[in-house]
């Protein structure tokens, strides 16, 4: 018996230390060997204290086989969560008994409700200090429509309950279908790269069996090959014979081009004309982020990482581009901050390339005179003649506490959006929802929300549509030359602000000339903002004795003629560091 199952949740509830306790209990792992998350393996998920890459994992208890995928709790993460849903049949869904439900788990429940799964609720951390299991109980009876003496209180960190809490699983999972006589069909719902054994594919075996060497065949991409290995998570890659109709396994596939492996294509054997099981909704990134080598010969470095994170971050998105002062990259296209932060942090520690990264910026897109809809993902697509310009809503939920109201008010006032409702959602908590500018969202409003509120506010947002705004292109010119990179779409609104604070923070780290440096904010044909770095100057008069200030006024006119005709040739090379304290402040 083949029961597949999840653990969804917001961040820092407890996921990954009851998956911990699972293993511990079905003999997974040895204590010995035991370390906390042991399913969080990627360094930065153990320094961040969060999940950022699902992780599959088989285990035994009695005469039942368990694969459980661990998922992230961030919203940035939600599509991973999403295809993880996919590939199982129930979920336990877990909540901290100090925090309650928050906005991320409405979330991912409703994308378990609508994959049909069997939904566990229980909430965790019960011994702490701070619990107030009988009220989240209530919340998560009232959410799911139940009665509160089904959900089941546990410690993940003590084990209480834990072992209860599995055997609901084993008893409440439907079992997985084993159709193993009919012809071999495998989803693809994630993929890593390995050296030796090239990409290896982790697929749910929805039909028939596959066995190590078997010639296999990629439905979408057209592709064959053969299977190196075929094996199970234990949570470590352990081999078997073969892999059967109903389990989570994997496949070595000794492919080496990331382009012939796609999360969500169907894998199967050479020679059958199979149709392809249902795959993934693709993805749309929601902000997009130019990355440049700092050092140019790193191009093609920094392309092969891209390519390898996509095997397994299938939301992660890139396109060549070139700008003249900062050479060539990539524009690439992330799901929020979180999801950027951590890719620029896995392509510098993993692959050591040292980046110029650009600032972000939402899809726009354009309205030409003749109806013609242009997507501008960075300020270079932009035409001053758009007929309009349209920008992408957001519906932004918010559960916050009650005596931080005033405060979360006053934020999104600051804001273009518009409040919808505000309601009591628990005791001493609200739900807050607004339709608001997605680029409003992904800057520093999460920040400076959880400042606002000393961290006791979660949020999650899900995209409406695009509707109409006033937006301009805002450039630089660095000594009268346009410098492309440092180029913004802005609301008309903060258009002069924008200019006042970019031009100032130019002013403060451009290197000085041999001649007064003039840095311009411009929108259209009109200058709106600028500031000047002051030359260099030598004292010319320097070598001359006594009080001649004839001689003295000749050379410095002199050297003021020289300066206007340096200053009327000269290309100021912006340093690479320049970008780096400008887009990162």
């Amino acid at each position: 018996m083949i029961k597949n199952f999840v653990i969804i949740s917001h961040i820092d509830h407890g996921k990954s230390t009851l998956a911990d306790r699972f293993l511990e209990i079905t003999k997974t792992i040895q204590k010995r060997n035991k370390q906390t998350r042991v399913l969080d393996s990627m360094d930065l998920e153990m320094e961040k204290g969060i999940t950022i890459k699902m992780k599959p994992v088989r285990m035994k208890y009695k005469n039942t086989i368990l694969n459980l995928i661990d998922t992230p709790g961030h919203i940035d993460f939600s599509y991973e969560v999403s295809r993880s849903l996919a590939a199982v049949d129930g979920a336990i869904l877990l909540v901290d008994a100090t925090k309650g439900v928050q906005a991320q788990t409405i979330a991912n429940l409703e994308l378990a409700k609508n994959e049909g799964l069997t939904i566990i609720p229980a909430v965790n951390k019960i011994d702490a200090p701070l619990a107030n299991v009988a009220e989240v109980k209530k919340e998560i009876a009232d959410i799911l429509g139940i009665k509160e003496d089904q959900v089941l209180g546990i410690s993940a960190r003590t084990g209480e309950n834990v072992e209860k809490l599995l055997k609901r699983v084993i008893q409440e999972v439907k079992e997985a279908k084993q159709e193993n006589k009919k012809p071999f069909r495998a989803l693809i719902f994630d993929s890593v790269y390995d050296s030796f054994l090239g990409i290896i594919a982790y697929v749910k075996v929805e039909e028939g069996e596959i066995n190590a060497f078997d010639k296999i065949s990629f439905i979408n991409s057209k592709f064959s090959s053969t299977a190196k290995e075929v094996g199970v998570f234990k949570p470590e890659l352990q081999k078997k014979d073969n892999l059967k109709a109903g389990e989570i396994g994997y496949i070595a596939t000794g492919i080496k081009d990331p382009e012939k492996v796609k999360i969500g294509d169907t894998i199967t054997k050479q020679g059958l004309n199979l149709k392809p099981l249902a795959g993934y909704n693709p993805i749309l990134p929601k902000i997009f982020i130019s990355l440049y080598p700092a050092d140019q010969t790193d191009f093609e470095v920094l392309k092969e990482a891209l390519q390898k994170l996509t095997l397994n971050d299938s939301s992660l998105f890139f396109i060549p581009q070139t700008y003249q002062v900062l050479g060539r990259g990539f524009l690439c296209g992330f799901l929020g901050n979180l999801h950027a932060e951590i890719t620029i942090e896995r392509l510098k520690r993993e692959y050591g390339i040292e980046l110029v990264i650009g600032a972000p910026q939402v899809k726009y897109k354009g309205i030409t005179g003749k109806g013609e809809e242009i997507n501008i993902l960075n300020p270079t697509i932009w035409q001053d003649n758009f007929k309009e310009v349209l920008e992408p809503w957001a519906n932004l939920k918010l559960i916050i506490s009650q005596k931080y109201l005033g405060n979360v008010f006053e934020l999104l006032k600051d804001t273009a959006g518009k409040h919808i409702e505000s309601k009591p959602f628990s005791k001493e908590r609200y739900l807050i929802e607004y339709e608001i500018p997605l680029r409003e969202i992904i800057g520093n409003f999460y920040d400076n929300l959880l400042n606002i509120t000393q961290g006791y506010a979660s949020m999650t947002y899900t995209e409406i549509g695009y509707f109409k705004a006033d937006l301009v292109k805002l450039e630089i010119l660095i000594n009268k030359e346009k410098e492309e990179a440092f180029s913004k779409i802005i609301p008309k609104s903060k258009a002069y602000d924008e200019a006042r604070k970019l031009t100032k923070k130019l002013k403060e780290v451009l290197p000085a000339q041999l001649f007064n440096l003039a840095i311009q904010g411009k929108i259209g044909g009109k200058v709106i903002a600028r500031e000047t770095v002051s030359a260099t100057r030598k004292d010319v008069t320097a070598p001359l004795y006594g009080g001649d200030i004839t001689r003295k006024k000749k050379l410095l006119e002199k050297q003021k003629k020289s300066k206007s005709k340096l200053q009327a040739k000269a290309r100021v090379n912006v340093p690479a560091d320049v970008f780096l304290k400008v887009f990162g402040s």
